[in-house]
């Protein structure tokens, strides 16, 4: 318990002093590097993006089969034969 309430006020004494001897920066940021932060952050957004739908199709997929519903039950299937006429 000892150890707990220690590390704990560790913490917000270093939280303290972080805030207290911050310095503001007057910095310029390159329009290149400006380039490399939307794509990262598209980058980040399309992963995501296509996590979740990997996830959505699989959880749905789970969840018809639980339910014993089935998607294609009024979808026409057409055969696959391949017909070829020889001409002579």
């Amino acid at each position: 318990m000892k150890n707990k309430m220690l590390y704990v006020s560790y913490m917000f004494i270093a939280f303290g002093f972080m805030f207290i001897f911050t310095i503001n920066a007057k910095a310029y940021i390159d329009p290149s590097v400006m380039t490399y932060a939307i794509q990262a952050i598209a980058g980040v957004v399309i992963a995501v993006g296509a996590f979740l739908g990997i996830y959505f199709r699989k959880a749905k997929k789970k969840i018809s089969k639980k339910l014993g519903i089935d998607e294609n039950k009024n979808k026409e299937v057409e055969k696959d034969e391949i017909i070829v006429k020889n001409k002579k």
